[in-house]
């Protein structure tokens, strides 16, 4: 993983790669002014379920965006389904780069709604250093700051947390017994052969991620055996035994899928990453119909179904926009048409 909030993904199946390439294209051109309408149709139709259509978003132009990893492409499928349901006419900027080209995007009235994380608020947008330990509290602080410094509203706290972790294979955490972060700490310390560890480029170097861990831990890191790699190998290679331990993204659907065991941060150093529902100021008061449609949705994004919607597009190659429609229809939100 590269972050919470901006993260890349394994491979997908080629349509959603060539419409991340579209969606990224139409950010940059809006950006620079030249005029070209953002986003695209929704993937698939759908029709009202228990969301009904409201008359104050009959036809409405409601720009969607999320950035561009699975997660967040499918969190944003799910704003556009619901509010396509609801009425609204829905254009489709998901899978934009990053989590800054995506918040730029909002600042600057090219996205209108998308998900995003309360500890990348916090650190990234905002600027704080110290995380709230408590999600609500979290939640209040990202709110109350960025509404009050950029008119930007947070809305429907999910209970996912999609905080950074580390991982260990089952036959390895029988071998050290490594079950919390204090563990590996205390295994990396006397037996640096134990701790091996597999680490994704962003996490290796970001304050929030192994920098700030081994200091919190008390780490010392000339006997960390770190190897660097791309996000994506790092579940292969923890749960293969290249690495005894890894760095992840603690609701990715490949931690289960590969049976592999997350640590406890029982000094809780990881900030809380949970998802919110953000939209500017202005257009959150034109349309408070959004956050009421999407409010009971957002009640059941638990890491545990997260999780599992993100394994069917990792681990089983389905489609985010498939994905995204079918939870929704089974929770009755919506029909397929």
């Amino acid at each position: 993983m590269s972050t919470p909030g901006q993260r890349t993904t394994t491979r997908r199946p080629i349509s959603v790669w060539g419409k991340a390439i579209a969606a990224l294209a139409a950010v940059g051109l809006l950006l620079c002014g030249c005029g070209l309408e953002a986003g695209g149709a929704v993937p698939l139709r759908v029709g009202p379920g228990s969301i009904q259509p409201v008359p104050e978003l009959d036809g409405v132009r409601i720009i969607v965006g999320s950035k561009d990893f699975t997660e967040q492409i499918i969190l944003g499928y799910l704003i556009e389904f619901a509010l396509t349901a609801a009425g609204a006419e829905v254009r489709d900027l998901t899978a934009i780069t990053g989590s800054n080209s995506l918040r730029d995007a909002q600042l600057h009235g090219q996205v209108d709604v998308a998900f995003d994380y309360t500890g990348t608020g916090w650190i990234n947008y905002l600027g704080n250093e110290n995380p709230v330990p408590d999600s609500v509290a979290q939640f209040e602080a990202v709110r109350d700051q960025d509404r009050a410094e950029h008119g930007m509203v947070w809305a429907d706290l999910a209970p996912m947390n999609n905080t950074y972790a580390l991982v260990t294979s089952a036959p390895a955490q029988q071998r050290t017994g490594a079950t919390t972060l204090s563990d590996y700490a205390r295994l990396v310390n006397t037996d640096p052969g134990t701790g091996s560890t597999c680490v994704g480029t962003e996490f290796s170097v970001r304050q929030d991620g192994f920098p700030g861990l081994v200091r919190k831990y008390g780490v010392d890191t000339g006997k960390v055996h770190k190897q660097v790699m791309q996000d994506s190998l790092v579940y292969p290679a923890t749960a293969g035994g290249t690495c005894q331990f890894g760095s992840v993204a603690a609701t990715d659907g490949r931690i289960p899928a590969l049976d592999l065991k997350l640590l406890d941060d029982d000094l809780k150093f990881f900030p809380k990453y949970n998802a919110a529902l953000v939209m500017r100021e202005s257009f959150a008061t034109a349309h408070p119909q959004v956050a009421e449609v999407m409010a009971p949705i957002t009640r059941l994004l638990t890491n545990e179904s997260i999780t599992e919607l993100n394994r069917k597009v990792d681990v089983e190659g389905q489609e985010p926009a498939d994905v995204a429609r079918d939870w929704l229809v089974a929770q009755g939100f919506v029909t397929a048409r």
